[in-house]
């Protein structure tokens, strides 16, 4: 679509969407970031699909509750809102079917989703820097120590 074209469909809505739609790939790109940031994040920068990140996270999330403490893993899933609904994800794609137990278990979860290897190695570093982010040095940390 050309910018004229684009212009006069978004020619009704206010100036500030205009950036923003020019930055999304496309408008279920968007609605998707605004929905789940973290689901969004892991789709855009790895190129995984919806169920490859989702399950991927809860793949991840089931390792963790494997290694952490309840109150650990309470503090974990306080800032992933959908961990639950996560690591039910996980176990419906078969990326999940008995403890993981440690990183190895984790990546061939995540092979199992379909991720190749240059995709699983990102996956771990980039949610990450999204824990990092919304909760700060001290749970990145504690999600880090659950790969050891």
């Amino acid at each position: 679509m050309n910018r004229r074209h684009l212009l006069l469909l978004l020619g009704g809505l206010p100036i500030v969407t205009l950036p923003v739609a020019s930055y999304a790939q496309s408008m279920s790109d968007l609605a998707g970031a605004m929905k789940d940031p973290l689901i969004a994040a892991l789709t855009s920068k790895l190129g995984v699909t919806d169920s490859q990140a989702k399950g991927g996270m809860g793949s991840l999330l089931t390792l963790a509750k494997e290694k952490l403490g309840g109150t650990d893993f309470s503090k974990l899933t306080s800032l992933i809102p959908q961990a639950t609904k996560y690591m039910d994800t996980a176990k419906q794609l078969g990326a999940v079917t008995g403890p993981l137990k440690d990183k190895v278990g984790l990546n061939g979860a995540l092979s199992k989703l379909g991720m190749n290897s240059d995709t699983v190695a990102k996956f771990v570093p980039t949610v990450l820097d999204y824990v990092g982010k919304i909760g700060g040095e001290g749970a990145k940390n504690m999600l880090a120590g659950v790969m050891k």
